[in-house]
């Protein structure tokens, strides 16, 4: 399993003319093969005179699903670039469609990938990205003496404190990197004399 992957960062589009057609890129994030599809349903009612709305999208941290349609375009002209674009980006669940209005002028097969690959890769650098992690969670349990010095040096040490609840005692959840559960472990005990209960849950990506 990927340890981390890059998506974009918001919802958003970037267009550019090229030879007197218009190409739309319009990316987002998408958790599931469906709000994907969504998407590109979306964008295409969004542009329904367009000559083509042309998409691709990756979902999963380890590029499980990828899919592509070039929409009338010569076969392997638009989605497969779009694709290549994304995952040469290493990116992950995230979903292009790129809108064409035909200019008059053809671009050719070459002129075509140059297109639909290029925008997408304009897109992503004006949209930005971000990085996820994958972490570990974990639930810490410590008295009400030592939670606020061990709040602290949690936060000082880098490590994502998620949330903190107080009631008979106080319960710190956190992410941690899988790699740093063992050092972790032995940093706890160290830091509150072996008082803290540690307890692993399951793993989620987060910004890193």
């Amino acid at each position: 399993m990927q340890e981390q992957y890059r998506t974009v960062a918001r919802e958003g589009a970037h267009e550019t003319e090229i030879n007197r057609s218009r190409f739309i890129c319009a990316l987002a994030p998408a958790a599931t093969e469906q709000e994907a599809q969504d998407f590109v349903a979306r964008v295409r009612r969004e542009h329904p005179s367009a000559t083509h709305n042309c998409f691709a999208y990756v979902i999963g941290a380890d590029a499980e699903v990828q899919k592509a349609a070039d929409d009338g375009e010569p076969g392997g002209t638009a989605g497969v670039p779009m694709l290549q674009m994304l995952t040469r980006r290493e990116m992950r669940y995230v979903v292009a469609v790129v809108t064409r209005y035909y200019g008059g002028v053809k671009l050719g097969a070459g002129g075509l990938i140059r297109a639909y690959g290029g925008v997408v890769g304009e897109a992503l650098d004006a949209l930005g990205t971000i990085t996820r992690r994958r972490f570990r969670l974990a639930t810490v349990t410590v008295d009400h003496q030592r939670a606020g010095k061990l709040e602290n040096d949690l936060r000082a040490t880098g490590r994502a404190v998620r949330e903190v609840r107080y009631a008979e005692a106080v319960t710190i959840d956190l992410g941690l990197p899988d790699a740093d559960t063992a050092n972790f472990r032995a940093w706890l005990a160290d830091a509150t004399a072996g008082t803290a209960r540690l307890e692993l849950g399951g793993e989620v990506y987060e910004d890193a």
